[in-house]
C-alpha cells in the first residue's frame, strides 16, 4: 500500500470526522482510561499519522525514557506496515524520525513555564516547526486549574494542538452525570476533546465525552484491539 492510501484509509480519519473535522490549534485533547488500557499507543498512532502525512511532532514523556518511547514508534510503525503491506519502509522511518522530537520532563523538577520555554525555544529557536504535541505520562491528580490556563494559552499563541493520555486511577474511576471523570470536572472548560476508552473482553471501546462545544457521550466507529494496542474500525 501506498502512503497516500494509507493516510486516506487510515482510522484517525474516522475520529476526525468525529470531533468537527479535528482537534484543531490551540486546542488541547485527553485520551483518558485507566492504567494498562493502551493510551500511550492510540497517542503514537495518532503522531503517527500526523508524520506520515509530513507534519512535525513534539513528543513530551513525564514518565518514561527516550528510548521507551522510541520503542513504541518503531513497534507499532512496523505492525501497522506489516499489516498494511506499506511500500518504502526505509524512507518511510527516515521521514518519521527527522519530523519527530522527544523530550523528557518531571513534574516534581519542572515547573509549566519552564517546560512552556523548552518547547518554544525548540520552535522557534530551533526551527523545529510543530504543529502537534503529544503529552504522555502526565500526573493529572497533582494538576491545577492554573496549569492548564498556561498551557491553553501556550498552544493559542503557538497554534499547537496537544493531545495528552490521562490515567484514571482504581478499577472503577467515579464519573459525573455527563460522563466527565471527576478527575477531570475543573479542567472541563480548557479541554476541547475527551476522549474515554472502556475495556470490554476483546476490544477496547472509544466514547466521546466531549466535543469541542458538546457534551454528549457517544460511541466512536472505532476499537482497540487489545492483543495488538491497534486502532480499527468497528
Amino acid at each position: 500500500m501506498l502512503k497516500e492510501e494509507f493516510i486516506i484509509k487510515s482510522p484517525v480519519r474516522i475520529l476526525e470526522k468525529s470531533i468537527e473535522g479535528g482537534l484543531g490549534a490551540g486546542n488541547m485533547g485527553l485520551v483518558a482510561s485507566r492504567k494498562g488500557v493502551g493510551k500511550t499507543s492510540v497517542l503514537v498512532q495518532m503522531a503517527l499519522d500526523k508524520l506520515l502525512q509530513g507534519e512535525k511532532v513534539i513528543h513530551v514523556s513525564f514518565n518514561a525514557h527516550t528510548s521507551y518511547v522510541i520503542s513504541w514508534y518503531e513497534n507499532i510503525f512496523d505492525e501497522i506496515a506489516r499489516r498494511r503491506s506499506l511500500e518504502n519502509i526505509g524512507e518511510l522511518k527516515e521521514q518519521l524520525v527527522s519530523n519527530r522530537v522527544i523530550m523528557n520532563f518531571t513534574q516534581e523538577g519542572m515547573t509549566v513555564d519552564q517546560i512552556i520555554r523548552s518547547l518554544k525555544a525548540m520552535i522557534v529557536d530551533g526551527g523545529f516547526d510543530a504543529k502537534t504535541v503529544i503529552v504522555d505520562g502526565f500526573d493529572f491528580s497533582r494538576s491545577t486549574v492554573e496549569r492548564f490556563e498556561k498551557v491553553k494559552a501556550f498552544l493559542i499563541e503557538m497554534g499547537l494542538e496537544a493531545w495528552y493520555s490521562c490515567t484514571l486511577s482504581g478499577e472503577d474511576p467515579l464519573f459525573d452525570k455527563n460522563g466527565v471523570p471527576i478527575l477531570l470536572r475543573e479542567l472541563l472548560p480548557l479541554i476541547s476533546v475527551l476522549i474515554v476508552m472502556e475495556p470490554s473482553r476483546d476490544f477496547i471501546h472509544f466514547k466521546v465525552v466531549k466535543d469541542h462545544e458538546r457534551l454528549n457521550p457517544k460511541e466512536l466507529d472505532l476499537k482497540l484491539d487489545s492483543k495488538s494496542l491497534l486502532i480499527a474500525e468497528n
